[in-house]
């Protein structure tokens, strides 16, 4: 096996996976639900793809390529509308979240499809425990170093989406005191974690074939690091942040992640190194546990920030690279910093802080998805 060529894409273009959860209206528990949603929705034109994910309680839809975040924001709706359909028909809920709050993983049904399959005769409960929810962000680049050296300078800002999209404080109904308790699942498998440090194809191509080589992997669907290339697309693939409860929120974090790969290709502000991950792993916990009220330590300089004012000062940094619809996304972030609500991790707790019942957080959280609330 070895490697995908990559095929070149328009720099800076985007696409946008977001994994739901699909939901009793009965008690807002999980529902294994995804084999009659796409069938429903089989014949149905939306801009991207909907398609199943792992459980049968899950299911992914997708943009296709996408200029800038406004045109994120409108393929996402047209297709979040028409699921939303579906599921009324089906006399069931979607919702965003980075986990469901209190699904036991051990009554999940793993979805019939051999990749499915072969994951489960592989990692076991793992593959269950995988009922958790991520946003997927895809970024043009026009050729493979290109590629690389966007992994590589967005890697310094892991935390900033971490904190920015965490949505999974609970987990099997109990509060985890995390904001981002999704990514400790991720963290579980041994194929998680960074890329290694490489700035040109050729020696990315040597280290895939070594892993090849050995039957640990077979394609880069086997790894499921923070950032990974996509040969096939030409793009960068971001997967730290969990899905969001809106897709407002999904398209802003689109518009984030397009505003730094232009400021990269226009200021080239760092080159990236080796050591850039002394710091990874600690800066990438403390934004899971804490949120935006998390520390962040500069792998440059090894100054020590709150994340919330990184994010403040990366924030203005772009805002010169972004058009004007990725300008209002990059705002409506500056002021998420600065209001009471925070990021979705705390919507969801002060939920439950007024009600104290989660089904009822999720049901809220339901109709925040579908733009009902």
């Amino acid at each position: 096996m070895t490697l995908e060529a990559f095929q070149p894409s328009a720099a800076l273009t985007l696409g946008v996976e977001l994994e739901l959860q699909l939901l009793s209206t009965h008690d807002y528990d999980m529902t294994p639900y995804a084999p009659d949603m796409l069938a429903l929705l089989k014949n149905v034109a939306v801009p991207g793809a909907i398609v199943p994910e792992v459980t049968a309680s899950m299911i992914e839809i997708s943009t296709g390529i996408c200029q800038d975040a406004q045109d994120a924001w409108r393929q996402l709706a047209l297709t979040r509308d028409a699921l939303v359909k579906a599921a009324d028909r089906l006399n069931i809920a979607v919702a965003g979240g980075g986990t469901h709050p209190f699904q036991q993983w051990h009554q999940q049904r793993i979805y019939d499809k051999p990749r499915f399959k072969e994951l489960t005769a592989l990692y076991g409960y793992l593959t269950k425990q995988f009922t958790i929810f991520g946003q997927h962000v895809h970024i043009g680049c026009p050729d493979a170093d290109a590629a690389l050296l966007m992994l590589h300078r967005l890697s310094r800002y892991i935390p900033h989406f971490i904190a920015l999209s965490a949505s999974s404080p609970f987990v099997q109904g109990q509060d985890t005191a995390f904001d981002s308790a999704r990514l400790n699942s991720v963290f579980a498998f041994p194929l998680s974690g960074r890329a290694p440090f490489a700035l040109h194809w050729e020696d990315f191509e040597r280290y895939f074939d070594k892993m090849a080589a050995t039957g640990v992997i077979h394609s880069m669907k086997d790894f499921y690091w923070d950032i990974r290339p996509k040969p096939e697309f030409g793009t960068v693939e971001v997967r730290v942040f969990d899905t969001p409860l809106s897709i407002e929120r999904a398209a802003q974090l689109a518009a984030y992640v397009q505003a730094l790969g232009a400021w990269f290709l226009n200021d080239r502000p760092f080159e990236p190194r080796e050591d850039d991950y002394l710091v990874y792993t600690y800066n990438r916990f403390q934004a899971c546990r804490f949120g935006l009220d998390g520390s962040y330590v500069d792998p440059a300089s090894s100054e020590a920030f709150s994340l919330r004012s990184h994010i403040e000062q990366t924030l203005a940094q772009v805002m010169p690279h972004a058009g004007p619809e990725g300008k209002e996304a990059l705002q409506q972030l500056a002021r998420l910093l600065k209001s009471e609500e925070g990021n979705d991790a705390s919507w969801l707790r002060a939920r439950y802080g007024e009600v104290q019942q989660l089904p009822e957080v999720v049901r809220q959280a339901a109709l925040r998805f579908g733009a009902r609330a």
